[in-house]
């Protein structure tokens, strides 16, 4: 297979990424064949995933807007994945221009092409690092250079926390992150639910078995096992609510019902 210019030397571009796939649900190009393959896999079991995925980013959009509108123009997107179009840094300096935007991922493809995008742009800044050492993320010098950790700061975890494992203890990880914030920051997140998915439980374990095989296990977790995470800030309005009832700016009556496939919050540090 040949390598792309974009690809970085060193990574395996034999074996699918999570945030490759995503960037094909997404329309995006920075994937290879074996990512598109496992996407086609994933979609055999559930044909609307795509539009879950798409959910997402559009609940990330409305809800950074939202963010931007609260006074709050810095962000740490943590799982950002592959910037394709509406990501998080385009979408903050649309509704404020100096917005300060720190990409993280685990995925080199997906730093490397973040670093593409930002180039040159010294309010903007990526870095691999991985949610599960949140002090890492906090003090890197990327993080420490673009942000005022003094000030408030929203950190985006959309569509990544259904990756980790309870033995990994992500509640402990998002609970020092947000105790690492300023009054006033935002957690802004996003998950999957397995059973809102409109698909027989048979098809839902289908597409789970090809992300497996991905090294990229899904972690199926109650509606209140969701709103842990949200534990140590407060809800703002409408809570923890269906992607598309969030803050929705059309008819949520015309959405797809795979949208609706997963849970979306935002809460206030105290």
């Amino acid at each position: 297979m040949e390598r792309p210019a974009w690809a970085p030397r060193g990574i395996d571009i034999t074996v699918p990424s999570v945030s490759r796939i995503h960037d094909y649900y997404l329309g995006g190009s920075h994937n290879f064949e074996v990512d598109r393959e496992a996407a086609r896999q994933a979609v055999g079991f559930l044909p609307g995933l795509p539009k879950f995925v798409q959910a997402d980013r559009a609940f990330t959009r409305r809800a950074v807007r939202w963010a931007v509108g609260q006074g709050v123009t810095q962000f740490l997107d943590i799982g950002s994945g592959i910037p394709t179009h509406g990501n998080v840094h385009e979408t903050a300096r649309a509704a404020d221009s100096g917005a300060r935007v720190v990409l993280v991922d685990h995925d080199p493809v997906a730093v490397a092409h973040s670093r593409t995008v930002l180039a040159g742009d010294e309010r903007a800044g990526a870095f691999t690092a991985d949610l599960r050492r949140p002090r890492e993320i906090l003090e890197h010098p990327v993080t420490t250079d673009v942000l005022d950790l003094k000030r408030p700061v929203a950190v985006l975890l959309v569509g990544v926390l259904h990756f980790v494992d309870d033995a990994d203890d992500p509640y402990a990880a998002v609970a020092e992150l947000v105790e690492g914030l300023a009054p006033g920051s935002l957690l802004i997140l996003t998950h999957a639910a397995f059973d809102a998915v409109p698909a027989g439980e048979e098809r839902v374990r289908g597409a789970v078995e090809v992300y497996r095989s991905v090294r990229a296990p899904l972690v199926e977790r109650s509606r209140e096992g969701i709103a842990r995470f949200l534990d140590s800030v407060e809800l703002v309005d409408p809570g923890l609510v269906p992607l598309p009832r969030w803050r929705p700016e059309s008819d949520v009556d015309d959405e797809h019902p795979y949208a609706f496939s997963g849970f979306g919050g935002v809460g206030r540090a105290a």
